[in-house]
This record gives C-alpha cells, sequence and structure tokens, in this order.
C-alpha cells in the first residue's frame, strides 16, 4: 500500500485506487490523534467508551485531509444492512445511519468505515462513479454482505462489476484470526478457508466472494495488513479488547 502525509496526518492508499484523480480514499492509522489510552490516539468512533469531545476533535482531523467535505459515519451492527446514498433520492442528512455497508454517487460525500481488526473494503465504479465502503467483520463474512453490496450496486447504479475496483484493508490476518469455536460459529461451507489450527483466512474470503461476484482478479488489491501484528499503526480488539476504531474512508470529489 502506499503511505501518504497530509498537514502531518499519515493514512495509506490502496495502489490501484489512487490513480483516479475524481475519488479521494484513505485508510488512516491510529495515528496523530488527541484520545488517551487505551484509546491512543486516533479513535473516531463514538461507541468505545472514548470522550465524545474528543472523538469529535478525532474526527475534525479527517477533515484537515478534505477540507469543507461531509463525512457519513453509520451504526456498524455486524449485519449485512446497506444504506445508499443517491442523488435522487432525498437523503435526510441529519437523520441517524445503520449499517454495515455504504453506497452513494453524491459528490463531496464521503464514507467511513470504522475498524479494529474487521475489513474495510472500498469500491469504486469509475463507469457509473459510484463508490461503496463495506464494513465486514468474520459475521459479515458468513452473510456475504460484500456480494450483496455489489449487487445493490448493480440494481441501483447500473453498474458492472467487471469495472469495479476493490482494496480490501488492513484487518485480522490469516496468522492471527484463530476461531476455536469455528464449529458453532462458521459455516461448514466456508471451513476450506481453516488450516490445521484453526485460523482462517477471510482476506482469502473476500477476495473470493468479489470474484464470484463478478469482478476481475486484476482489479482486488490486498492490503496483506494484520492489524493485530501491526497495533503501532492500528487498533486490534483481538489484542486490546477496550480500544479505538480508526478510518477508511472514500467518496467522490
Amino acid at each position: 500500500m502506499l503511505l501518504k502525509d497530509k498537514n502531518g496526518i499519515v493514512f495509506f492508499q490502496f495502489p490501484n485506487l489512487a490513480g483516479f484523480s475524481e475519488i479521494w480514499h484513505g485508510i488512516f492509522t491510529r495515528k496523530c490523534g488527541y484520545s488517551k489510552e487505551p484509546y491512543k490516539s486516533l479513535n473516531v468512533s463514538f461507541g468505545v467508551g472514548d470522550h465524545p469531545g474528543i472523538v469529535k476533535q478525532n474526527r475534525d482531523i479527517l477533515c484537515q485531509c478534505i477540507k469543507g467535505k461531509e463525512f457519513v459515519y453509520a451504526k456498524q451492527k455486524h449485519e449485512a444492512q446497506i444504506i445508499i446514498l443517491a442523488k435522487n433520492d432525498k437523503v435526510r442528512i441529519n437523520t441517524p445511519l445503520a449499517g454495515d455497508a455504504m453506497i452513494t454517487d453524491i459528490l463531496s460525500k464521503y464514507l467511513v468505515v470504522q475498524v479494529a481488526d474487521c475489513q474495510s473494503l472500498l469500491l469504486y465504479d469509475p463507469a457509473q462513479h459510484v463508490v461503496a465502503n463495506i464494513h465486514s467483520g468474520w459475521r459479515g463474512s458468513i452473510k456475504n454482505i460484500i456480494g450483496k453490496t455489489i449487487e445493490k450496486m448493480e440494481k441501483r447504479f447500473v453498474c458492472k462489476p467487471k469495472n469495479i475496483m476493490a482494496g480490501i484493508g488492513p484487518s485480522l490476518g490469516p496468522c492471527c484470526a484463530e476461531f476455536v469455536n469455528y464449529k458453532e460459529e462458521i459455516p461448514t461451507d466456508l471451513w476450506k478457508y481453516k488450516d490445521n489450527y484453526n485460523f482462517f483466512d477471510f482476506w482469502t474470503l473476500s477476495r473470493d466472494q468479489l470474484l464470484d461476484a463478478g469482478l476481475l482478479i486484476e482489479n482486488i488489491y490486498l492490503s496483506n495488513i494484520c492489524t493485530k501484528c501491526n497495533t503501532d499503526l492500528f487498533f486490534s480488539f483481538r489484542v486490546e479488547g477496550t480500544t479505538g476504531r480508526f478510518a477508511s474512508v472514500i467518496g467522490l470529489k
């Protein structure tokens, strides 16, 4: 991934998305924020116990990278509900949103997913000028929120999967995704992603779900960064328990 620095704020970008000048995207780290332990320091979530005023300050830091733009947050529920923000709809700006994926064709509306081991997947269709951001933990993977989101992009925005570019962000890797109770938690058809030590490769699962939805392999970029192995850069619920959430952002300029 590409490491960027703007106004002293560091974030990562996907090489396959960075070439599109009409969008902005970034995977922010846990650095450069105001929160104290155990949320140190760029925690953007109001739902983990951090002081609301400090979280607001942290969210304002994101705005320094894209001044004057609207950041859209949703209450993430580890389900498969998809939020659609379309320019032809009456968008109720002040209405609280709940869901684990967001799709939009509206300019200057930046979709934010908050993560700490779960995957964020950034999608862009340059043909229809539509972006999406997906929060996919293991429950979301089981529900195939990835495939459902792409299906919504097809039906609502006439997107063709072969045109969609995708980036799979830093998240719990196959090196650390141990599920000792997998027989009760994970369907048998997904056990092929398990090794002999009860570790699951959800990175490959997400890639396969993208391919099954019709994306081209050359349009998919996997970060290959494990959050549990890199707690100096990212929050990790598996390691820290009580901790913050880092931001994954994409939007049309």
